[in-house]
């Protein structure tokens, strides 16, 4: 297992990080300083709320949790010791260290049909106890197949994921939190894609108090492709936050970034941010990313934050959007000019908006049962 890796700086250097993959990482909680919330990856961050994760002690240990799977794919606990963890990436905040230091065991999904499989993983058990998880995904090389965390019920969770994509694999992982109210969830995935392999990582954020799960992406083989994908929904006093990197390592990589989000009630409050470097050896990168974030009532606030990095002159493309705004009038002016009430049209307005991201998943039943919850939130219904 891999115990840490500094750049030329340690955590809490007065020395500023020049691009984005020098951060200092480490797996040993003890390495990183208190986090007080004036940190650049925390500012925006209730930090307050999440001490208990940040700092506290976790519960490590097996738990409960439903597994649907289908053939292709098996899903096993490992120790501490298999070589696979370390591999994607390690932690580069308290958060994610404090996790890390906790877990006993770590879950693994592994991959090997070539024909599509697909496996979900119920986690609806954790409970009040502050815990700390580890989980694996492991596509061997050409498997594809579908890997779904499906996240309820009350939490205190502070984890970290590794996905493993090996070379020509297909894989898509999909992470959903459909906490409780009072649920507090933070989540680092690092993912490693090789060579002419595809990933496409989608983060579903409608339940919890505060949300926060950061995607960190390096598409190191030539040829990798990248899809990033991510929905939220934010109701009054919820705090919903990804903070998303996408390193282009190799050459003639594909990367697409793009996160949509609704906030609607007083308090409600979305952050993203987006990392995308492009390093020197990247040629022929394609690259995009973008935010958009609906605004439904007074009194919330949405933050949005994209970033680009390039270090080779010689790329297919790159660039970066994020806009925030409310209804568009005209929209709402068509379709009310067509009989259709105000209050039909902004579902419509809404649903549309979010249902560009839920369409590209590629899980039929997962998408419906989205599609239900956005009409839940737009009712403010109780799900």
């Amino acid at each position: 297992m891999i115990a840490d890796a500094t750049a030329s700086h340690g955590a809490g250097s007065p020395v500023p990080v020049q691009t984005r993959n020098e951060r200092f990482a480490s797996t040993d909680v003890s390495a990183f300083p208190p986090v007080t919330g004036r940190e650049a990856g925390w500012k925006l961050t209730p930090v307050d709320a999440l001490q208990g994760l940040i700092a506290g002690e976790l519960d490590g240990g097996r738990y409960e949790l439903g597994i649907e799977t289908t053939e292709g794919a098996e899903v096993t606990w490992v120790g501490r010791d298999d070589a696979r963890i370390g591999t994607a990436g390690i932690p580069e905040d308290r958060a994610a260290a404090n996790a890390w230091s906790s877990f006993q065991e770590a879950l693994l999904v592994r991959l090997t049909g070539e024909e599509p499989s697909s496996t979900t993983l119920i986690r609806s058990a954790f409970g009040p106890t502050a815990r700390g998880a580890h989980t694996i995904v492991d596509a061997k090389a050409f498997s594809r197949g579908v890997v779904v965390l499906d996240n309820r019920g009350s939490a205190q969770l502070a984890e970290n994921v590794e996905i493993l994509v090996g070379d020509g694999a297909d894989v898509t992982v999909v992470t959903v939190q459909d906490w409780a109210d009072e649920a507090k969830h933070v989540a680092n995935h690092f993912a490693q894609v090789g060579r002419d392999a595809h990933l496409k990582h989608v983060v579903v954020s409608f339940g919890g108090g505060v949300v926060r799960v950061n995607p960190s992406v390096t598409l190191a083989g030539s040829g990798a492709d990248g899809d990033l994908l991510g929905v939220y929904f934010a109701d009054a006093a919820q705090h919903l936050e990804s903070q998303v990197f996408l390193f282009h390592e190799a050459d003639h990589t594909k990367g697409r970034v793009e996160y949509r989000g609704a906030l609607q009630g007083e308090g409600a409050h979305t952050v993203w941010i987006g990392d995308v470097l492009i390093g020197p050896d990247a040629t022929g990168t394609d690259s995009y990313e973008q935010n958009r974030n609906l605004v439904l009532t007074d009194g919330t606030r949405a933050d949005s934050v994209p970033n680009l990095e390039i270090e080779t002159g010689d790329i297919a493309g790159a660039g970066h959007a994020s806009a925030t705004g409310r209804f568009d009038d005209e929209q709402l002016f068509y379709l009310q000019a067509r009989g259709i009430p105000e209050e039909v049209a902004r579902r419509l307005v809404v649903r549309g908006f979010l249902s560009s991201i839920v369409q590209k998943i590629g899980v039929p039943a997962l998408e419906v049962r989205l599609q239900d919850a956005i009409e839940a939130e737009l009712a403010g219904e109780a799900r």
